[in-house]
């Protein structure tokens, strides 16, 4: 959610900044919601103040022996009226509260306007991997290698689902290990979240009320309020787990990881470069979140960028690192980068990790703080996601740029000590 004094300050300044996602903002509504708002408190603290002067004179008027029940009256009608006030600037409140949560976050400045044509590629890892013999795709290879069951995936659940078997599911798990292993090594704290999440869990994520229709609903309660969802990241858990809480300075950054399936209503296009595993209603991802300092937090956005590149780095895939233009971030970030990797039968790239910062918009919207060590006054964080990794494209991947000519597998050796030794699937 963004910060009421910043649109006060420089209205200006974000909507032109808001542009450059696309968002139109109009910024008239709220701030002359939250001017009447203002004047209503200033009314009821002169009404307190009236109050709090005459209460002061009672009991020398009671002394005196002068009548005070006029006076009693006078002050019941007094506290109504400030009842009353106190009632309309909640309801004001309530309002500006809820246009600001329905506004994206404002895009770091040096982010370019528009959408994925003005996405900048800013690094290149590795080679495209040459075949000297005739290269096949990812279905196909798994398929004959039984390591992946699409077709009894979708007989169980329908298109975007799929079953992994033998080496498939072995070589899946392996790669979770190999992610998980590398976040320990870092000393990330490695938390198992609940995949059933309330609706303050998507809304303090950003995710809700506009992308509420995407994922999977558990209840069926008329109110969604009421309802909870299967988590769609572990992002929407971990940047919720110290809502309406102030956390010591002393201990940020906070850097959690969580491994989760993934659920998503919105499986995406069905082209035939989305064959396969490239997208699905459910997928395993270890996702990382920080929460940092204001001051650090371009700091923590720089170090899960390297750590999600050196992961994919270290499986010996070639790939790139893309800094998206302000349009193509998602709502609640403020910038991002995507880590793509090079999938061989499409000749394109696809991302495989999203690395973003929010900034202090989740935190606002899920009222997470800090106590600032200086000033002593709570003050809102900064929170930080990326995927570290997911695999639906990671193994893909793997399979196309380590194929051999006999249509087997060379396992990448970050692997093999999950594998139990073993180096090729065949």
């Amino acid at each position: 959610m963004l910060d009421l004094k910043r649109i006060q300050e420089n209205k200006e300044k974000v909507e032109e900044l808001l542009l450059r996602k696309g968002y139109k903002a109009d910024f008239d509504t709220i701030l002359k919601l939250d001017e009447e708002r203002r004047a209503i408190i200033s009314k009821i603290e002169q009404l307190k103040a009236e109050r709090n002067k005459v209460s002061a004179q009672i009991p020398a008027l009671k002394k005196a022996g002068q009548p005070v029940e006029q006076i009693f009256a006078d002050m019941r009608a007094l506290g109504e009226k400030i009842a009353e006030g106190d009632k309309q600037t909640a309801e004001l409140e309530e309002k500006v509260f809820s246009l600001l949560s329905s506004i994206p976050n404002i895009p770091d400045e040096d982010l370019l306007s528009g959408e994925k044509e003005n996405n900048q590629v800013i690094k290149e890892v590795g080679k495209k991997p040459e075949f000297n013999f005739k290269m096949q795709n990812h279905v196909d290879l798994c398929t004959k290698l039984g390591i992946i069951d699409y077709a009894r995936g979708t007989k169980l659940s329908g298109g975007g689902f799929w079953i992994y078997r033998k080496d498939g599911a072995r070589l899946e798990w392996a790669l979770l290990n190999f992610f998980i292993s590398e976040h320990l090594k870092d000393g990330y704290e490695f938390i198992l979240p609940p995949h059933q999440l309330g609706y303050n869990c998507g809304f303090g994520a950003g995710q809700f009320p506009k992308f509420s229709d995407e994922v999977y609903w558990l209840d069926c309660d008329e109110d969604r309020k009421k309802n909870r969802f299967i988590l769609p990241t572990a992002e929407t858990a971990l940047v919720n787990m110290y809502a309406n809480e102030i956390i010591d300075e002393s201990k940020l950054p906070m850097k959690f990881f969580a491994y989760t399936p993934c659920y998503r209503k919105e499986a995406g296009s069905y082209r035939a470069e989305e064959r396969g595993m490239i997208r699905g209603h459910q997928f395993n991802k270890v996702e990382m979140v920080q929460y940092a300092h204001p001051e650090k937090s371009m700091e923590a956005f720089n170090e899960l960028v390297d750590k999600a590149a050196s992961l994919i780095e270290k499986l010996g895939l070639h790939f790139r690192v893309s800094k998206l233009a302000a349009g193509d971030c998602s709502a609640s970030m403020a910038r991002t980068y995507d880590i793509e990797v090079w999938i061989p039968s499409m000749g394109i790239y696809k991302e495989v990790s999203s690395v973003s910062n929010a900034n202090d918009y989740q935190a606002r919207r899920n009222n997470t703080k800090y106590r600032d060590s200086v000033t002593g006054k709570p003050a809102f964080v900064h929170t930080l996601n990326g995927s570290g990794l997911a695999t639906s494209r990671v193994f893909p991947a793997l399979i196309e740029q380590y194929q051999n000519e006999d249509g087997s597998i060379t396992i990448p050796e970050v692997l093999r000590p999950f594998m139990g030794g073993q180096t090729i699937i065949k």
